[in-house]
């Protein structure tokens, strides 16, 4: 794999653990996903996560 995808896989691991989530769809967004990057563009990834717990979506508390 290559290292600026393993460091987004790294980075998803990390969401997942530290906000109890669990990432169903991750994809690339922004100038790289349109084929219009330059040497210096960032990653721009989104995703879609359920939360592991849930009583986290019947929860009163904010």
């Amino acid at each position: 794999m290559q290292a600026h995808l393993q460091e987004i896989q790294n980075r998803l691991d990390a969401i997942e653990t530290q906000y109890k989530v669990e990432i169903l769809y991750a994809c690339e967004a922004g100038s790289r996903a349109w084929g219009f990057e330059s040497i210096d563009s960032d990653f721009d990834v989104r995703f879609i996560y359920v939360k592991r717990n849930v009583l986290d979506y019947i929860s009163i508390t904010p």
